[in-house]
């Protein structure tokens, strides 16, 4: 008798002691493919983001080129560089909604065009025109800022208002320096517009990662 109790004893130890590690073992496996489920969706997030700020760099930069050259490619290439500030504001419907979505994709409008008139200014010499349009152009950065630090409570307003302006200054260095015919410094300009537009992506995809964790 006490031969078969201990041995049920043995077996029912057994039991509970391997069960509870096999399933803590398979919810580890679970949490851990959770895990890499999310990382995968914040890095595509993330490379897509930078996809789209580079965009911004290269066709503001072959915008800026056929403005100041005259080029009948001109307004085609404005219709493609505004519809990547179109392709922003779709970037971001998936956390903030349709109507922010379409109110960012227009302020980043107005900052191209605003550009355009101070890259069209500065090629006719109009310095009145050029103040202006230079005036609202910084004004616009500073409702871009306003805009996405009030949808996001993880974006440094002082940050990204430098930012914002960072890239109007390397946008005009890039203006100017054609305008000189001074390629050396037109590259230069280029390629820091182009690395600070990908620091950038990576502020703002971080700071709408961190808001909606669940998403991720």
């Amino acid at each position: 008798m006490n031969k078969y109790f201990f041995r049920y004893i043995l077996v029912f130890l057994t039991f509970v002691l391997i069960f509870p590690a096999f399933t803590n073992a398979e919810e580890n496996k679970q949490a851990v493919h959770q895990t890499q489920q999310i990382s995968q969706k914040a890095a595509q997030f993330k490379a897509d983001m930078r996809v789209l700020w580079m965009e911004h760099s290269l066709w503001t930069d072959k915008y800026i080129v056929s403005t100041l050259a005259g080029l009948e490619d001109q307004e085609k290439v404005l219709a493609r560089l505004l519809r990547n500030q179109d392709d922003t504001g779709n970037a971001i419907k998936p956390y903030y909604g349709e109507v922010a979505g379409n109110k960012l994709g227009q302020l980043l409008r107005e900052h191209i065009l605003l550009a355009g008139k101070v890259v069209a200014a500065a090629k006719s010499g109009n310095q009145a025109d050029l103040k202006k349009y230079n005036a609202e152009w910084f004004k616009n950065a500073d409702d871009i800022t306003n805009f996405l630090t009030a949808a996001n409570p993880h974006y440094n307003k002082k940050e990204l208002n430098e930012m914002m302006y960072t890239h109007l200054k390397l946008v005009t260095e890039i203006a100017v320096a054609r305008l000189k015919k001074d390629w050396d410094a037109d590259i230069a300009a280029f390629d820091k517009n182009e690395a600070h537009l990908l620091h950038m992506a990576d502020f703002l995809s971080n700071g709408i990662i961190k808001q909606f964790p669940n998403k991720f």
